[in-house]
């Protein structure tokens, strides 16, 4: 019989009890403290970083569970992107299709970018830095870092760490990732925060002062023909009922393709990356359910609206607040005592890059907005796409310019774009030959990719 006495059973609330509180007073300090709030730092990063910053504490380190702290991560990316796959897409202002694929290259361009610039640092410190707990591919984890986030950056963090153990090196490829997100949200707020300021006092930017109310109407809450907010069930319970049913089909997918027998480059490529793409799954899966029930009302099968954006949006957001508290608690420095070096170059070129790269880019893609780009690009390729938006708002409130329905619609293309290089996220591992065969193939597409964004176009 279960005794619920026993702390068995409260191991993962627990977990969520940490969590939860570091939010809420994380979410004062940013709230009455003007420097933090000032800092644009999101309340869950500054959660995570006070988490951190305890667990040295004797008592306190005891109460974070690492192990449970990094599925909590994985878990809430997944579940994330799910919620946003499910929502009815609703596009507010007008922006061409063309200028859509185009920020979606700037992503997916950035991204090769970032891997390059990481390789271009481990390698040579591999092959010169006589250090048997680094591992010569760890470079590629800064796109996941910076560009994907720390649910991305554990995910491959734990293969690179499984196939560095094949190797026979000691690589904490989970911390080193999660380090390199935790740093790349602070990069993407103060350095973005730092230059907006820059550019206020140049006059070539109206920063505005204080927080506006959000105005939100019944239609921003619920559309026409939804299933009231509680009857039988609840209105949440059928939206967090869908998504894990979703969830449910990617874990059900994953395993089936995990027992397929796919030959030597199954085994050693697409396998090994199978389960760190459930938020690619997940998004996949998420659109075709999508699709069926909006043929399901279409054809009258289904007379009422279940899906609702709104909480949907909710749900999304909480997953990924938790994913940022989580992955940031989850680092363990003395599992980075012998990185330190490594890290600190990765971040530092890779922001200086980064910066340089996206304000080209924004320059010529939009020469209308470009500040408003750049700083809803930046913000999400050091971030996430919450942080560009929390940038965008500072600037563009009211979203007047077509630089959030970029951020928002270049997710397929820069999928389209990126999947066959997240591929290489398998292949580089394997040995340092692989590694930089990748380093030529990245060369190869930035170059593709930077013809495509600057190349003439026509009046």
């Amino acid at each position: 019989m279960t005794s619920f006495a026993d702390l068995s059973a409260w191991t993962w609330l627990i977990q969520f009890f940490i969590i939860v509180v570091a939010l809420l007073v994380a979410n004062l300090i940013r709230c009455n403290v003007p420097l933090f709030r000032r800092s644009l730092l999101p309340s869950a990063l500054l959660a995570g970083l006070l988490i951190l910053c305890l667990k040295p504490l004797g008592f306190f380190s005891t109460m974070v569970d690492k192990h449970v702290m990094e599925i909590v991560t994985y878990h809430a990316l997944g579940l994330g992107f799910v919620a946003m796959a499910l929502r009815n897409k609703k596009i507010k202002s007008a922006t061409s299709t063309m200028k859509v694929v185009e920020t979606g290259a700037v992503t997916a361009s950035t991204y090769i970018l970032q891997g390059l610039v990481g390789l271009l640092i481990t390698v040579p410190l591999f092959l010169w830095w006589n250090n048997t707990d680094f591992f010569y591919a760890s470079g590629l984890l800064l796109p996941m870092g910076y560009g994907q986030g720390p649910g991305q950056a554990l995910n491959f963090g734990v293969t690179f760490a499984s196939w560095a153990e094949g190797q026979g090196l000691v690589f904490h490829g989970s911390d080193f990732g999660l380090s390199i997100a935790a740093t790349g949200f602070v990069i993407g707020s103060l350095v973005g925060v730092v230059y907006m300021n820059m550019l206020r006092r140049r006059g070539k930017l109206k920063v505005r002062e204080r927080a506006e109310a959000e105005h939100y109407t019944l239609a921003d809450y619920e559309s026409e023909g939804e299933i009231p907010h509680s009857e039988s069930i609840d209105k949440l319970t059928v939206q967090l009922s869908l998504v894990l049913l979703v969830y449910a089909l990617v874990f059900v997918l994953m395993y089936g393709i995990q027992q397929l027998d796919l030959g030597d480059f199954g085994v050693k490529t697409l396998k090994p990356l199978v389960w760190g793409f459930n938020f690619l799954w997940g998004t996949l899966l998420g659109v075709l359910v999508r699709w069926v029930i909006g043929r399901l009302r279409k054809s009258n099968l289904m007379q009422r609206e279940y899906i609702n954006n709104y909480t949907l949006d909710r749900i999304a957001g909480t997953c990924f607040d938790f994913m940022i508290v989580a992955g940031t608690a989850a680092i363990d420095f003395n599992n980075l005592r012998g990185l330190w070096l490594p890290l600190v170059l990765v971040c530092t070129v890779g922001a200086v890059f980064t910066f340089w790269y996206v304000l080209r880019c924004c320059k010529k893609l939009y020469p209308d907005y470009q500040y408003e780009g750049f700083f809803s690009m930046f913000g999400m390729l050091t971030g996430t796409a919450s942080n560009g938006m929390i940038l965008l708002r500072e600037i563009d409130p009211r979203f007047e310019t077509p630089a959030a329905n970029n951020l928002v619609l270049q997710t397929i293309p820069a999928l389209a774009f990126g999947f066959p290089v997240l591929l290489l996220m398998g292949f580089a591992p394997q040995s340092l030959g692989n590694t930089l065969i990748t380093m030529g193939i990245m060369v190869l597409a930035l170059l593709l990719f930077a013809w495509f964004i600057f190349r003439k176009r026509k009046k």
